[in-house]
This record gives structure tokens, C-alpha cells and sequence, in this order.
């Protein structure tokens, strides 16, 4: 961890000492926000029941986060530029941690809605610059270690968010769920106005009209998705769907004639990056609808208990918190894209070896499968994430951010979707599995696609380097 954070001639980022704070305001932000999306989740019956509201009703509490916070992601990467990424970061945390109080005092589901609704815009500004202030705080040369410590802090808190909520609901009522946040939010937004690269932002120009379009797109593909996989009336479905096509189609055409393009269309001529968007989408994809598919599985066919299930899931997170900081590290030193498929390798044959389950397999049968997947994700998540940010100039990697959170935030949704598809149409769990298993395969696919030109860049940047750089001895 002190490699993160020692000092070379010709680094660039911030120096060493600096980095440990501006990082901790990253750490704190990415921590509310992730944490915040499965914590809640178990919480949901004791909303209802205090609320005086109906399941079907209450399970907005989530969806409505998780809706704004995906349609807003490359809104808010955009606007970074706009008026700075550190302002736009302090902004969104500190949004986040008020609308987190009001949704602790909130009386009633109506203002309870209004102040997840603003969360989850909070949560958007944090997580679509994330990377890319990795990319400012960090020099070049650690970029892969930074982006796996990143990896560790979002697979940490997604595993840790139903005990911590578990934890506090047994000693004390919903509200304070919300309420730990307002100091940890504090504390991250003070560190991140002090601590954060101050840069330069361009005074003028936003595509105010491609940002109306990208949030139709997002958030009418999110909820068709999201009715899709819980059963939602076919005509409404295809209503949102219909409506994030066309929005779509106006999102594309504006970008095209846009001064300042939301998303400039050019990012994708690059095809490291193009390639390492479309392994990371599928990729996601297939952790998704694993991890949907599985909750299935241990339960319905198995036997097991929710409890009992929520342990079983355990060995995935925690495989890419262990993993997921050493394969960055050695994203900085080798092909990044052979880290990734060799992850990919790996997460195929997990998933497929989950495929295989039959009712009674025992539990140490489930286990190592699921960290089998857990050690190919977490192998595979930093090198790539390291491609997507490496592959485009320093200037656009708040639009590459940006798209780096949309991906996968789409991806688990229509991993999700699948599953309800699947599922309705009256497939066993297990070809849920196998249709993951073959996510993955397009991926690997993808992410071969850049094994060489991921090489040629990589040799590229060392002869660039200073020779002190490349003489120091870790």
C-alpha cells in the first residue's frame, strides 16, 4: 500500500503525502453511495411496516435511488468539465449527506421518495468522476494499483452493506441507516473541497439538450429493464424501452452536431477503449444475472435460508477484495488486456462450474465456485478499468469515467432483466447460469480483440518515461 503513495523525478498527479487524504475523500464518497444500495435493501419490510405503505410501494425506496443515480451518470461527467471535478465531487457529497438527512426524518414515504430521489443524484456526481480523479491524483505509473484499490472499495462495500444494515437494525430502527452517513459525508466533503487537484474548467458550452436526451435514454432503459425482471405488464415495458430508443436515437444525432458533445462520439474511434467498454458491459452483464440467478438456486432448490444465502454469496466480493489490488498492481507492470481475459477465463469457468449445481450439492460444492467467479472478476475488473482510462487523453477522462459507470451500471440491470425473463418464460435457474456463461464469452472475446494493441501502448509509455522512473526499485 506505500507504493500508492511514494514520490518519483517526473511523476505526475499529486505528490505522495497529498494523495493519502485526497484519496480518503474518494474512499468515504464511493463507500456512502455503494454501501447505500444494498444496506437499504434490507430494510425495506421495516420501511413498509412503520410507513404504513405496501411492499409493491415501498421498494421505490431503492429503485428511485437507483434510477436517478444511472440516468444522471453521464450528465454529471460531462458537467465536470464544465465547473471542475473536485467542485462537482464536494457537491455531489455534500447533497448526498443532507438528502441522507432528510430521508432519516422524513414522516411519510412521499418525502421519503424526494430525498432518495436527491441521493441518488448525490451518488451520480461521486461515481461517474471517481476514475477519473484516480487518473488526476495518481501518476501514470501506479494507475492500475489506484484503479484495484478502487476495485477493493466498491466490492468491499456492496459485501458489507447488508450486514452494516443488519448490524444497525438490531439495535435500532430505519432511520439511523440514513442517519450514519451525515458524518462520514461530513468529513468526505470537507476532505475533498481541501484536498482534490484544482484544475482549469471550460467557462461555456453545455449540450443542455443532449443531457435531457441521455437521461430519457438512461432512465427509460433502466426502468424497462428494472419491470422487466419483476414481472411489470409487457405494455409497459416496451413503452419504456420504446422511449429509451428514441431518445437514443436523438442522443446520437445531437452528439453529432453538438458544439460540446455530452459524449463525444470520437471516444470510441479508439479501439482499446471501445473494446474494454463492451468486455466490461458484458462482463456485468453476467455478475448481474449471477447473482440474481443464484439467489434462486440456494433457495428454491437447494433449501437454504435467506441468511443462509447472504453468507453464500460471500466468497465473490471477497475473492475481488483480495485479488482486485494485487491485479492492478500488475496492470502497471504487464498487458493489461491478458490480465482481464485470463480473469475472463477464469469467471467462465466459475459461472460454468455454477451451472453444473444440482439440488443437492453441499455447501463447500457452492463455495469455491462462487470464489472461483469472485477471483476471475476481481482479476479481471482493474486491468480493465486501467485500459478504459489509459486509452483515451488525460482531457476526456471524466467523459470516460463517465461511461465506465453507465456500462456497468447497465450491464447488472440487464443482467437482472434476464433473469426475470428467463425465469417467466419458465427456464431453470440453471440455463440463467449458462446464458451468464455466455455474457462472458462474448467478453473474452472483446477483451482479446486489444491484447496488441494494449501491448504496443504499454511498451510505448515506458520508453516515454523518465529513467528514474523506470530505475527506482519499488
Amino acid at each position: 500500500m506505500n507504493r500508492l503513495f511514494d514520490s518519483r523525478p517526473g511523476d505526475d498527479g499529486l505528490p505522495g503525502p497529498e494523495r493519502r487524504l485526497a484519496v480518503l475523500a474518494l474512499i468515504l464518497g464511493t463507500l456512502m453511495a455503494v454501501v447505500d444500495t444494498t444496506m437499504v435493501n434490507i430494510a425495506l419490510p421495516s420501511m413498509a411496516a412503520d410507513l404504513g405503505v405496501s411492499a409493491s410501494r415501498v421498494v421505490w425506496v431503492t429503485n428511485l435511488f437507483q434510477v436517478v443515480c444511472a440516468a444522471f451518470l453521464l450528465v454529471f461527467a460531462a458537467l465536470s468539465e464544465l465547473v471542475s471535478r473536485r467542485r462537482l465531487y464536494t457537491a455531489g457529497v455534500a447533497l448526498f449527506t443532507l438528502a441522507a438527512l432528510g430521508s432519516a426524518l422524513a414522516p411519510n414515504l412521499e418525502t421519503l421518495l424526494l430525498f432518495r430521489a436527491l441521493q441518488g443524484l448525490g451518488a451520480a456526481a461521486t461515481l461517474s468522476i471517481g476514475p477519473s480523479l484516480y487518473r488526476s491524483i495518481f501518476p501514470s505509473r501506479l494507475l492500475g494499483s489506484a484503479l484495484g484499490l478502487s476495485a477493493l472499495v466498491v466490492a468491499g462495500g456492496y459485501a458489507a452493506g447488508p450486514t452494516i444494515g443488519g448490524l444497525v437494525l438490531s439495535v435500532a430502527n430505519w432511520p439511523w441507516l440514513f442517519a450514519l452517513h451525515v458524518p462520514l459525508g461530513l468529513c468526505a466533503a470537507w476532505l475533498a473541497w481541501r484536498m482534490l487537484p484544482r484544475e482549469a474548467w471550460r467557462r461555456e458550452g453545455f449540450d443542455w439538450r443532449g443531457a435531457l436526451y441521455s437521461v430519457a435514454m438512461l432512465a427509460g432503459l433502466f426502468l424497462g429493464l428494472d419491470g422487466a425482471g419483476h414481472g411489470a405488464p409487457p405494455w409497459q415495458v416496451l413503452a419504456w424501452l420504446g422511449l429509451s430508443l428514441l431518445s437514443a436515437l436523438l442522443f446520437l444525432h445531437q452528439q453529432r452536431r453538438a458544439r460540446h458533445p455530452l459524449l463525444p462520439l470520437a471516444l470510441f474511434a479508439e479501439r482499446r477503449f471501445s473494446l474494454a467498454v463492451s468486455a466490461s458491459g458484458l462482463a456485468f452483464v453476467g455478475q448481474g444475472l449471477a447473482f440474481v440467478a443464484l439467489s434462486f438456486l440456494y433457495q428454491q432448490e437447494m433449501g437454504f435460508t435467506p441468511l443462509e444465502t447472504a453468507w453464500m454469496f460471500t466468497p465473490w466480493p471477497l475473492a475481488i477484495m483480495l485479488v482486485g489490488p494485487v491485479a492492478g498492481q500488475l496492470a502497471d507492470r504487464v498487458n493489461p488486456s491478458l490480465l482481464s481475459s485470463t480473469g475472463l477465463v477464469l469467471l467462465l469457468l466459475g459461472l460454468m462450474a455454477l451451472a453444473g449445481l444440482d439440488a443437492g450439492a453441499g455447501v463447500v460444492d457452492s463455495l469455491w465456485r462462487t470464489a472461483l467467479c469472485g477471483l476471475g472478476f476481481g482479476l479481471f475488473q482493474p486491468p480493465n478499468n486501467r485500459e478504459m482510462m489509459a486509452s483515451v487523453p488525460h482531457e476526456q477522462s471524466s467523459r470516460a469515467s463517465g461511461v465506465m459507470s453507465t456500462t456497468r451500471t447497465v450491464g447488472q440491470s440487464l443482467g437482472v432483466a434476464l433473469v426475470g425473463a428467463f425465469l417467466a418464460a419458465g427456464a431453470p435457474v440453471q440455463a440463467t447460469l449458462w446464458a451468464g456463461a455466455g455474457a462472458c464469452v462474448l467478453s473474452l472475446v472483446a477483451s482479446l480483440g486489444r491484447v496488441s494493441p494494449a501491448g504496443q501502448a504499454q511498451r510505448k509509455a515506458r520508453r516515454r518515461a523518465p529513467p528514474q522512473a523506470s530505475s527506482d526499485p519499488d
